[in-house]
């Protein structure tokens, strides 16, 4: 019956140490909150002030946003300074006092004392929050959206003043929420400052207007990196591509689309930056190679100007392939038998993307062995498998990656995989071709010494006994 208790006891206060609790003595002394909506995603950006008016040292602290959010946050990070920053760690958690309520727990770089004040910067981009309305429309007309949020940061902390600065993508508005004190200049929304802030207030802040900005998500992205121990890394990046704008309403007219000059929301062609030793670049469909396209050495990177086509309106996808290939000794370090090879996740697709889901492949030499994999963000991971290619007798090891969360230009990060490589494996390839010939020769010197004719060739006899 003790052990039960004490069982129960364990369970119980392992469960209340999963959750964090809200500091009441933490104070926002003041939130300078920017709302960017000038592309497709919201960016939100949160200069905080924090003061800790207790007693004891403090931690950490804890950053909220409206539930009706949640599934539509695609980054999340916390910075500390100006000119040199600092990214502090953050993690999802959740307060069993409000469980319905998203969290991200912000550990800061130095406790603050009692008294002490801070200055954070929390950044976070969403997703799909920008409804198109109208749903539809022609091809002569102009794409509207609606952005629905709260007039206060969703803070779980009181605030002492608060402002909000809304950046538009167009000065061309239809309406807006008026919650005095409230400036409009040009395409500039300026609401507050708003004093004493209870925790969780909510305000309805609806934005509507103009934005002709490209709304292309990538609905699946799959990277694949074929690493040779060669000097050589190809990728290869198979796209499909929505643009999720408001749909086209009737037909498409070409004729009207190139005089007229029209279809402001449409998606023409968009640049891609491949890394700067990037060659043998190729960009194709399942019709062929697309000519259209045009490349761009510059310093630090490659860009690759895509033109699908046709031009994209909303509803309308595509589906392409790009490919490149890179030198090894720029992402593959190693000391004796032990490789790491450090490469980006994801790359850059175009300007303010946004994908979906995606999966990576990557293809290893044959014959690596005590594989480590650390990735930047969490991803799914499958189960390993092999790929067979030219002079291949065991298969090389495929690593495979995926993730059905939504991801920015801000996960464009490195991993790291970590494997064992023993050098004298790179002879097996050759040796085997070294056989392969040496075996060829063999017999094409038997084929002509022997004689496997079954008949008796008289002349050959006759001349035979002259000799």
């Amino acid at each position: 019956m003790l052990k039960s208790a004490l069982l129960v006891l364990g369970l119980v206060l392992a469960a209340q140490a999963a959750f964090d609790s809200i500091n009441k003595d933490v104070v926002v002394k003041s939130c300078d909150r920017t709302v960017d909506l000038t592309t497709q995603l919201v960016k939100l950006q949160h200069k905080l002030v924090v003061e800790n008016q207790g007693k004891g040292a403090v931690k950490s602290i804890l950053f909220s946003l409206d539930p009706v959010l949640k599934d539509k946050v695609a980054y999340f990070g916390a910075t500390f300074g100006s000119s040199d920053k600092t990214y502090l760690r953050v993690s999802e958690t959740k307060v069993q006092s409000d469980l319905e309520k998203p969290f991200w727990k912000i550990e800061l770089k130095s406790s603050l004392s009692a008294g002490a004040s801070t200055t954070i910067s929390v950044e976070v981009v969403l997703g799909g929050a920008l409804e198109m309305f109208p749903a539809a429309i022609s091809q002569k007309e102009k794409q509207l959206v609606r952005f629905t949020g709260n007039l206060y940061t969703f803070l779980p902390y009181t605030t002492t003043t608060q402002t909000t600065t809304v950046q538009l993508a167009s000065s061309s508005l239809e309406s807006y929420t008026k919650t005095k004190p409230v400036s409009l200049s040009d395409s500039t929304i300026t609401y507050g400052p708003y004093n004493n802030i209870a925790p969780f207030s909510v305000g309805d802040l609806v934005i509507h207007g103009e934005n002709n900005s490209p709304m292309l998500v990538v609905a699946r992205l799959e990277r694949v990196i074929e690493v040779s121990m060669w000097g050589n890394i190809a990728i290869e990046e198979t796209v499909d591509v929505v643009h999720k704008g408001a749909a086209l309403k009737g037909s498409f007219s070409r004729y009207e689309f190139q005089r007229e000059n029209s279809g402001v929301s449409s998606v023409k062609n968009f640049k891609t930056l491949l890394p700067a030793a990037a060659k043998d670049v190729y960009y194709r469909d399942d019709i062929g190679n697309i000519s259209t396209s045009h490349m761009k050495v510059m310093d630090d990177a490659v860009e690759l100007d895509l033109r699908p086509r046709f031009p994209l309106f909303g509803g309308w996808k595509t589906h392409y392939v790009t490919g490149y290939n890179v030198p090894s000794y720029e992402y593959i370090f190693y000391k004796g038998d032990q490789h790491v090879l450090n490469m980006r996740l994801i790359d850059h697709i175009f300007d303010d993307m946004l994908v979906e889901e995606v999966e990576v492949r990557i293809i290893l030499p044959e014959g690596v062995t005590n594989l480590e994999l650390s990735t930047p963000y969490p991803m799914n991971r499958g189960e390993d498998t092999l790929h067979y290619t030219y002079l291949d007798t065991t298969g090389r090891t495929v690593v495979s990656l995926y993730s059905t969360k939504l991801l920015t230009e801000s996960h464009i990060q490195d991993f790291q995989l970590a494997f064992s490589y023993p050098h004298r494996t790179m002879l097996v390839e050759p040796l085997i071709l070294v056989a392969a010939f040496f075996l060829l020769y063999l017999l094409a010197i038997i084929y002509v010494r022997l004689d496997f004719s079954i008949t008796l060739d008289e002349g050959a006899e006759a001349r035979m006994k002259v000799q």
